[in-house]
């Protein structure tokens, strides 16, 4: 906006007041399953297309467990929704609610996509905040929360001293995490070998998976994990029965191995028996159980290896359910897919109808996050 002044020695002067951007709006959405109120909604009534949360437009990310939610505002407070059994909502009691409520008064917590993590299928929760802080919360029978011991807590109870922390995940009852010199870590039940540990015993609390310094993401599943190093190259350890490491195989493997050869892999994600992937060229690739249709291409076939949706080169961001996925185009649209009957209308496409292809969610075009839980679905549109 520009001003010009012409009196009291400012005449034919033109000044530029520069307006302050506004933000930009995001809203949060929910549909499916709705037993315990984790829509957010106030009620316990399943929908089977998305419905907005409130009418609040700073929602920054959203992660969904088994019949819970947890989700950050722009202004770094955190909020939670749907089953508070063992205390997994953090907000001290293991009350459910039906609508999104905060966990107590910070507002310090990281809003990054890639820094934020909630169990998958796991009734515990991870989160870290801006200062590298790591903490944890819910139901901890295998030292899952990383605390050094196995009893629940019903608040965020912080992991360690540290402030080194940059990325968490949580498996359903392990959790693994990277810190700042691209370190892993991880801890909580190994009866698979899922703590890559080249064993079996159950960790209290993190220790670091070798040596190196170049791992820069991680995916946990059920009782598997994803990770991604600093070259591009997939790893995958743990549970494999249904070729959900991507190996070509259905092995246990209690250490990291490398998927193939590729050094073009970029964003994960893993859910109870299957994961997906997208590289740099917006290719999407996905593999391990696919019962329901899960792996979205066109059948129920089990894949063990990495195998591509499609031929598309358009997708941007993608989430792993345990019974489906949800995606996002680099135009904006949505898409999901999956089985198991589309219980409570998970899929999103106002149907109860099983989808084992990519089905588009309305016409809207301004989808920016999304988060694929056990039968419920999320996603933050602009």
């Amino acid at each position: 906006m520009a001003v010009t002044f012409s009196g009291g020695g400012y005449a034919g002067v033109t000044i530029n007041i520069i307006q302050p951007t506004p933000p930009i709006p995001n809203y949060l959405w929910s549909w499916g399953y709705n037993s315990y109120g984790n829509l957010g909604l106030g009620n316990t009534t399943n929908y089977s297309s998305p419905k907005q949360v409130g009418e609040l437009a700073n929602w920054a990310n959203v992660a969904a467990g088994q019949g819970f939610v947890l989700s950050t505002k722009t202004d770094g407070t955190l909020w939670a929704m749907g089953n508070g059994g063992e205390g997994r909502l953090g907000l001290g009691d293991v009350s459910n609610r039906s609508s999104p409520t905060q966990i107590g008064s910070y507002t310090d917590w990281e809003t990054n996509i890639d820094s934020f993590s909630v169990a998958k299928g796991g009734n515990h929760s991870l989160a870290i905040k801006t200062n590298g802080t790591l903490w944890s919360w819910g139901y901890n029978p295998y030292g899952n929360l990383g605390l050094n011991d196995t009893a629940n807590r019903s608040s965020p109870t912080q992991v360690g001293a540290e402030g080194l922390w940059s990325k968490v995940s949580a498996g359903t009852a392990h959790a693994a995490a990277i810190k700042t010199n691209g370190t892993m870590w991880i801890w909580g039940n190994n009866v698979f070998g899922q703590l890559g540990l080249n064993d079996d015993t159950q960790r209290n609390s993190p220790v670091q998976i070798g040596a190196l310094t170049t791992w820069s993401n991680i995916a946990a599943g059920g009782y598997h994990n994803i990770a991604l190093k600093t070259d591009g190259t997939l790893w995958s350890w743990g549970y494999g029965s249904a070729g959900q490491l991507g190996l070509g195989d259905t092995i246990i493997k209690s250490s990291p191995v490398q998927i193939g050869a590729l050094t073009n892999w970029s964003s994960i994600s893993a859910a109870s028996n299957h994961c997906v992937s997208i590289k740099p060229n917006g290719s999407m690739w996905t593999w391990g159980d696919n019962g329901y249709g899960e792996l979205g291409l066109g059948d129920t076939s089990n894949r063990s290896s990495p195998t591509q949706i499609g031929a598309l080169t358009t997708w941007l961001r993608a989430s792993a359910g345990q019974y489906g996925k949800l995606a996002v185009k680099t135009d904006g649209t949505l898409w999901s897919w999956g089985g198991r009957n589309n219980i409570g209308g998970f899929v999103g496409d106002g149907t109860t109808t099983s989808r084992s292809s990519p089905v588009q969610l309305g016409s809207l075009t301004t989808w920016s996050k999304v988060a694929s839980g056990r039968f419920q679905s999320f996603a933050i549109s602009n």
